[in-house]
């Protein structure tokens, strides 16, 4: 069965560095599942999904714009500090989470002061050449809910 939008696709994966270095894996842990071909994957590695089959295994590297984006240059904001998520005590070099009006964002802390911290308001990884190695485990129609809805249910996708 080869994948298509109006599937959902369950994945397991390892994010590495431009060094090989491991990022991210969810070895150990559930299957990511996601509706295909409704926008719930980062292009890039959609793009490398569609058409394979259950059971293949292959690596890709995306570039930068279809994964976190690229470093967009003066991207620093001033933010409270209550309102950084992730940690106690902030350092540069940390990263955080703010609440926005678009949900949650990931954000580096460049300086921190008692009250106000400056952020850089691009994803860490953005803008580096990261490698995924990507095992396609399960593909299903999906339902006319979940098309609906625009995402996945049940194991690995969304809980309502």
């Amino acid at each position: 069965m080869s994948i298509k939008d109006n599937m959902v696709v369950q994945f397991n994966y390892t994010l590495r560095d431009e060094k090989g270095e491991v990022l991210e894996s969810n070895e150990g842990r559930e299957a990511i599942a996601y509706l295909h071909g409704h926008d719930n994957m980062m292009p890039g590695i959609e793009d490398a999904i569609n058409g394979k089959e259950i059971g293949e295994k292959f690596t890709i590297t995306p570039p930068a714009a279809d994964t976190y984006g690229e470093r967009q240059p003066d991207s620093e904001q001033r933010v409270s500090v209550k309102h950084l998520v992730g940690a106690k005590v902030w350092k540069p070099g940390m990263a955080a989470v703010v609440n926005t009006e678009q949900g949650q964002r990931q954000v580096t802390i460049i300086k921190v002061g008692k009250f106000m911290a400056t952020v850089d308001v691009n994803h860490p990884l953005a803008g580096r050449e990261l490698t995924f190695d990507i095992e396609i485990v399960g593909a299903r129609d999906a339902s006319d809910e979940e098309i609906a809805h625009g995402h996945a249910h049940g194991a690995g996708g969304h809980h309502h």
